[in-house]
């Protein structure tokens, strides 16, 4: 197949040599000829502009550093959606606005052309060794005729259904991540300057709950996302706990504002007279203030 590649930085070259290794035809571009230099010398082709990438191509993937440089590629002068021909793919490989993606995908509609929006989890490294995640939006017919390009740049692939669901995914989780970044570095803090040396805080983190994702692959599964709340550990003593962290933060000068507002969370819980049920109750508050319930079927 004659897959079309725009964007070859850190993450987009690796990924583009992944389709060269599983023997596509490649036509590239980049605002940097020279980042492409290795991609042309294994066989790959120039083109001077997205547009011409997309005369050229039945599937024009990008991978690009945010929305701006997106809206650029697809929708501006001598863009993709000048050169593209009806019944062509573009793959957005982008971390991405979920709201322009719904809007570029409604101008490739009305040329007759389809998207995916695509973004990955993997970082450089994965991009290298294909241990990439892709998040995929878009209509399941268009996502089935993508697969075999899509297998080749990652080794799992998860359908998120509408488009813009595939950005939604990434932001959400990349949210979750570096916010637990923060909490993690207000806890690493608050430990060490009470005391304990740094790799051995790190060292129990690692061994612990946490660093075996207790949360996220056992205990909510089993609890808060089946809207189930006997109590595996109740959250009157989840609270207790919270409540002492927070107090030796305070003992010692540390900021704990993340922490801080956890606990007042749990408070709130205790004060619903929930202090027995399964601490994961407490989660349900930012559902009501959502309007909208995270439960898994079945």
């Amino acid at each position: 197949m004659r897959i079309g590649f725009i964007g070859v930085g850190n993450i987009g070259n690796p990924m583009a040599g992944q389709l060269l290794a599983a023997g596509h035809s490649l036509v590239v571009h980049d605002l940097r000829r020279e980042a492409a230099a290795n991609l042309l010398a294994a066989g790959a082709t120039w083109a001077e502009s997205p547009r011409m990438v997309a005369a050229q191509c039945e599937m024009i993937a990008a991978c690009l550093p945010g929305p701006s440089e997106m809206e650029a590629v697809t929708l501006g002068p001598a863009g993709i959606l000048e050169g593209l021909a009806a019944g062509a793919v573009y793959i957005d490989h982008t971390t991405n606005s979920p709201l322009l993606v719904r809007q570029v995908d409604a101008a490739l509609r009305a040329r007759g052309a389809a998207m995916l929006d695509a973004p990955v989890s993997g970082g450089m490294e994965g991009a290298r060794t294909r241990d990439l995640l892709v998040m995929v939006g878009g209509e399941r017919a268009v996502f089935e005729r993508a697969r075999p390009v899509l297998d080749a740049v990652a080794a799992r692939v998860i359908y998120t259904g509408a488009i813009g669901n595939g950005a939604v995914c990434k932001l959400m989780h990349n949210c979750a991540s570096f916010s637990l970044d923060l909490v993690m570095a207000e806890c690493w803090t608050a430990g060490v300057k009470a005391g304990v040396a740094p790799e051995t805080l790190v060292d129990v983190f690692m061994n612990a709950a946490l660093g075996h994702m207790m949360s996220l692959k056992v205990r909510l599964p089993a609890t808060y996302l089946r809207g189930q709340f006997d109590a595996r550990f109740a959250l009157r003593l989840a609270h207790k706990d919270l409540d002492l962290a927070v107090q030796l933060g305070r003992a010692f000068g540390v900021p704990m504002r993340l922490s801080t507002l956890c606990e007042q969370e749990l408070a709130e819980a205790m004060a619903r007279g929930w202090g027995e049920r399964d601490a994961s109750i407490a989660l349900t508050l930012q559902e009501e203030r959502a309007s909208v319930q995270v439960r898994l079927p079945g």
